[in-house]
Formats: structure tokens, sequence, C-alpha cells
């Protein structure tokens, strides 16, 4: 239901793809940052990065999900009664 409004309100795949990779570059910089500019060590800065490049994997998932429906055949409501009994 959510990748569904996500596809309608105009999110691609390739956004999706596209803040993944940009959160890994993301955890990069700010382990870097976290280093440098903060006192509390090195473990700080790799509890930044950690959970900043944890968001990459959910980014990859919503597009994978999101190519589902830019399908030309969408096999997430092919087989779907619900939808093909409003569409007929």
């Amino acid at each position: 239901m959510i990748m569904e409004k996500l596809h309608k309100a105009g999110v691609k795949s390739e956004h999706a793809y596209m803040a993944g990779l940009a959160s890994i570059g993301l955890s990069i910089v700010s382990w870097m940052v976290s280093v440098k500019a903060e006192a509390a060590g090195v473990e700080r800065a790799d509890r930044w990065g950690i959970f900043v490049g944890e968001w990459a994997p959910t980014f990859f998932c919503m597009g994978l999900a999101l190519s589902q429906y830019e399908r030309d055949d969408n096999p997430v409501y092919a087989n779907d009664p619900r939808v093909t009994a409003t569409t007929t």
C-alpha cells in the first residue's frame, strides 16, 4: 500500500536506488566528520556511520518494490480479484 502510494506520487525506483547510494556516501562522510569534529572518539564515529549506513538496504528494497509497479505486467496485483473487479 505504501509503495503503491509512492508510485502514484511519482516516485520511481531510480529515486530509491539513488537514495541508497547517497546514504552509503553520507555514511562515510558522517563517519569522517564525527571522527574529526567530536571528541567522543572512533566508537561514536562508528555508530554514526553504521546508523546512516543502515538506511541503504531500506532504500534498495524500496527500489525493488517500486520497480514492480513500473512493469507493464505488474505482478503485484495481476491475480487480485479486487483489482480486476474495480477496473472492469
